[in-house]
């Protein structure tokens, strides 16, 4: 039996999960995820060293047939409702950080906006968050 995903590695996964839907992990992605786990306070108490571990664990569940839905369950078990929307941001940010989000990526954030049932309105207003915190000069 498995241990139970910690909310700090739910988030993680949800990112890579992102980062990784196109099959490309950009650069700019890799740094995103860095800077955002050092700074952003839902990371606080979380071991940057866990990184590797926890991007290892996600790319493990992409690999069984189904794993793409028992990965959201076991974040959608991990995540307080409180954090939804925070792991939807997440993604968010992740899909727009090389600049644009890729139909891979768009579809991607559906799936991860509908099991942790983050609403249409929400949604629409992390998304365009998102979109204006990426945007280049």
């Amino acid at each position: 039996m498995a241990l139970k995903m910690s909310p700090h590695s739910a988030l993680v996964h949800v990112m890579v999960l992102t980062a990784c839907a196109d099959k490309e992990l950009a650069e700019q992605e890799i740094i995103l995820m860095s800077e955002m786990i050092r700074i952003l306070p839902a990371f606080r108490g979380y071991d940057l060293d866990d990184l590797s571990a926890d991007s290892e664990s996600c790319l493990g569940y992409l690999e069984k047939e189904e794993g793409l839905e028992e990965l959201m369950r076991d974040v959608a078990d991990a995540l307080p409702p409180r954090l939804a929307e925070t792991a939807y941001a997440l993604a968010c940010d992740v899909a727009a950080a090389d600049g644009e989000a890729s139909q891979p990526e768009l579809q991607v954030l559906m799936i991860i906006r509908q099991s942790l049932g983050v609403g249409r309105l929400p949604a629409a207003a992390i998304e365009r968050g998102s979109r204006a915190r990426m945007m280049a000069i």
